[in-house]
């Protein structure tokens, strides 16, 4: 289930499997609204989602809906461009993810509405006024303020109780990500932990972020998620591996592409029920001031025990309990 606050249940009614469902499609269009999609990587399993979601809605492509689809794949200097051009085919809707696309669809414009998909704090980026309500055009989902980057290194600290040093691996020209690393900071000096800061600037800098964190005698690394990064998912969990790194990531993704562990929202059900319920709502009329920020309120831990048993690690029963995925 996926709330936001109180009068968000009122609004929304979000239900996991039953949220998209009504009994009245909405009525075919003289004119098919067109929906943009604007992605700073190329997420397509979320996208899939939010298609299903709206699907599931009664929409149905090129019939009631259109949609305009732009993916920068991990080049944020495409997103600029990508943004004007949503705006140029006076798109009626522009959905995002990712707090880069979100900053260039506004950048692009404060009239078409804009719906978030997943991203952090948009009250500290300046992206919207409050989380209820948003103000402006803007509207969608934040995964901030759920307290993520504390509980992902206390998943990690149980599965290795005397962790001293940690690496944080993350995109330096991802600005969604600075506010996860300063959380990080933040708590692992509680945690008494030397962190290891490994961010990067281009994907190239990957190996060699690896052999700093062996030459510091890094004992694990916290991977910050980001666009450029989930097309490198594999990459990532294989230089962990080789270099004998615990990994906890921000989406199972990750883990089923060799990472070791990970707690996050499943974001293809934010897609496929916020997003798409939000899209829904506006194309009837609904303005996004009036729909307030969501935030998830059901995480999910995967672990990869294949790649714990490659890294000569054995999983606490405890953990593998309370995971929700379990890749052997």
């Amino acid at each position: 289930m996926v709330i936001t606050r109180r009068r968000a249940l009122a609004t929304l009614g979000l239900f996991l499997g039953s949220a998209c469902r009504r009994d009245t499609p909405p009525p075919p269009k003289a004119t098919i609204p067109l929906v943009g999609l604007l992605d700073a990587g190329e997420r397509v399993e979320w996208w899939a989602a939010f298609r299903d979601g709206l699907r599931d809605l009664g929409y149905v492509e090129d019939r009631n809906v259109a949609f305009a689809t732009r993916f920068a794949a991990g080049h944020y200097e495409r997103l600029p461009a990508m943004a004007q051009e949503l705006v140029r085919l006076k798109v009626a809707v522009i959905v995002t993810s990712g707090i880069v696309a979100a900053q260039e669809a506004r950048r692009a414009t404060a009239d078409i509405p804009i719906v978030i998909g997943t991203g952090v704090d948009p009250v500290k980026l300046g992206l919207v006024s409050s989380i209820d309500p948003p103000g402006g055009n803007i509207t969608g989902v934040t995964t901030f303020g759920a307290g993520l980057t504390s509980k992902r290194l206390e998943v990690l600290r149980t599965l290795l109780p005397g962790l001293s040093r940690l690496a944080a691996l993350w995109d330096r020209e991802n600005v969604g990500s600075i506010a996860v690393v300063k959380d990080l900071q933040a708590a692992a000096q509680a945690a008494k932990i030397e962190l290891h800061d490994e961010g990067v600037r281009t994907l190239r800098d990957l190996p060699a972020a690896f052999a700093s964190m062996h030459r510091k005698r890094a004992e694990a690394v916290f991977v910050v998620g980001g666009p450029r990064f989930f097309s490198e998912r594999e990459r990532i969990a294989e230089l962990a591996i080789r270099h004998r790194l615990p990994s906890m990531h921000g989406t199972s993704e990750f883990v089923e592409a060799g990472g070791l562990l990970a707690y996050a929202p499943r974001y293809p059900d934010l897609f496929r029920t916020v997003a798409a319920l939000y899209v829904d709502k506006i194309l009837r009329g609904a303005h996004p001031a009036e729909l307030p920020i969501g935030e998830p309120n059901k995480f999910q831990l995967a672990v990869n025990l294949k790649t714990a048993k490659t890294l000569e690690l054995t999983i606490p029963q405890p953990l593998i309990l309370l995971a929700d995925q379990v890749i052997k």
